[in-house]
């Protein structure tokens, strides 16, 4: 039986997607999870599925039950990561919404009690972020936003992460309580 893996999503949105995408695979044990947005958004960012399919295995949301989910019951993920993770689908778990991949995987690491590490795009009322074709822009999260993203802080078993920075130290740290 094989030691128990990192469970990693991308959804919709672009924010610090290369860099983000840059640390994952540079990470073992790692499966990736893709929103039907998230693929568009690997697209927009010029990034190939394909080279990512040759280093990781990659599951996209192609099912309306989300079967691999039933994996998070047989102790095959240790942790799980949405990194960049969108306002829609930060929304979405703090209503307890599991109506897609992500959110059904994020809804399940919850109640298997697997820890999730969340990076939304909405973190602070003005917001530096990388557009397609690597320009840099200014985005202000809506008020909505940025109250779900501070409520998503107090679920248990999840932690919120403002910068990629603070991303690497939280997956660094959690793989080294594991070890």
């Amino acid at each position: 039986m094989q030691p128990p893996r990192l469970a990693w999503a991308i959804t919709g949105s672009g924010h610090y997607i290369e860099e983000c995408l840059e640390f994952m695979l540079g990470l073992e044990n790692v499966d990736l999870y893709l929103s039907q947005a998230g693929e568009e958004v690997l697209k927009m960012y010029g990034i190939s599925l394909n080279d990512i399919k040759a280093k990781l295995p990659v599951y996209r949301d192609k099912a309306a039950s989300a079967p691999p989910v039933g994996l998070f019951y047989k102790n095959y993920y240790h942790t799980f990561v949405m990194a960049p993770a969108t306002s829609n689908t930060v929304a979405k778990c703090v209503l307890g919404i599991a109506d897609s991949l992500v959110t059904n995987l994020y809804a399940q690491a919850g109640k298997c009690r697997v820890e999730s590490i969340v990076y939304p795009c909405d973190v602070a009322p003005a917001i530096e972020t990388t557009a397609p074709g690597h320009k840099k822009v200014m985005v202000y999260p809506r008020p909505i936003d940025l109250e779900a993203t501070d409520k998503l802080r107090d679920f248990p078993y999840t932690q919120v992460v403002d910068s990629v920075d603070a991303l690497k130290i939280a997956v660094l740290n959690r793989l080294a309580s594991l070890s």
